[in-house]
């Protein structure tokens, strides 16, 4: 597969995807064929009202897992902005980002991206 010009793209559109974060390492975006994802940014809150729990991200490129965050401890009731627009990055087709929680229940993550395509 060849990845979507960036400069000749016929079509730009935004999304989110949400995920209630598990022990298990559980993809929140997944890039499609033939498209280009832009990651805009990742955000996870720790809902728990008493106690930390630790994020782990991973872009996952079958069959390594490269380590974006690593076992980042997020305090109870507070917000952690792991990716923002001025760091972004892109996931190209069968890329999968993914993300692993200490304790389960305690995380949500949000993921906003651009699908790019140029068909």
């Amino acid at each position: 597969m060849v990845a979507p010009n960036v400069y000749n793209t016929l079509s730009i559109f935004g999304k989110t995807d949400v995920l209630a974060v598990t022990t298990t390492a559980t993809a929140i975006t997944t890039c499609a064929a033939n498209k280009l994802y832009r990651i805009n940014s990742l955000i996870v809150a720790n809902i728990d009202g008493a106690a930390a729990a630790d994020i782990t991200v991973d872009l996952f490129r079958s069959p390594t897992a490269y380590r974006i965050a690593s076992t980042i401890a997020i305090p109870a009731e507070s917000t952690l902005v792991v990716i923002s627009k001025d760091m972004g990055f892109y996931l190209e087709e069968g890329d999968v980002l993914r993300v692993t929680a200490s304790a389960a229940g305690d995380l949500q993550a949000f993921c906003s991206y651009e699908i790019i395509d140029d068909a």
